[in-house]
């Protein structure tokens, strides 16, 4: 029998792995795609809030790099995110979800990204923007 709400939020032990793929990679637009999966879940069976950011922050920083010949073996021009404003507008608890990364601006140094998050039937889950101060 699964376990209440109660009893899930006072566990001491919390374990669980998530993953995706990217589909598409262009250098001004990435495409994701996650699996809802237990271990992504929180207590009340729908996708962590951490899980939806963490998924939306890696398709915006893999679009913030654009061209993967850009970054040094070293790490040299890696842009990194300075700012994450994210609006967590819904959920979901089965199916797949989409991230959209686009880049809004692309300066010598300073990269806006806008990512929107979605699940299978299209109903927005996250619209985030990012801002990258390209290292080097």
């Amino acid at each position: 029998m699964e376990a209440n709400i109660r009893q899930k939020l006072a566990e001491n032990k919390w374990k669980g792995e998530i993953a995706f793929i990217i589909e598409s990679r262009e250098p001004e637009r990435v495409i994701a795609r996650m699996p809802v999966t237990e271990a992504a879940k929180n207590p009340f069976g729908t996708m962590h809030a951490g899980a939806l950011i963490w998924f939306a922050d890696i398709a915006a920083t893999l679009c913030a790099i654009g061209d993967l010949e850009s970054i040094g073996e070293d790490g040299s021009g890696f842009p990194l995110a300075v700012n994450l404003h994210t609006v967590l507008s819904g959920n979901e608890n089965a199916g797949d979800l989409i991230a959209i990364s686009k880049t809004v601006r692309r300066g010598g140094k300073l990269i806006v990204i806008r990512t929107d998050v979605r699940g299978d039937t299209g109903r927005l889950l996250i619209d985030m923007t990012t801002t990258h101060l390209r290292a080097g």
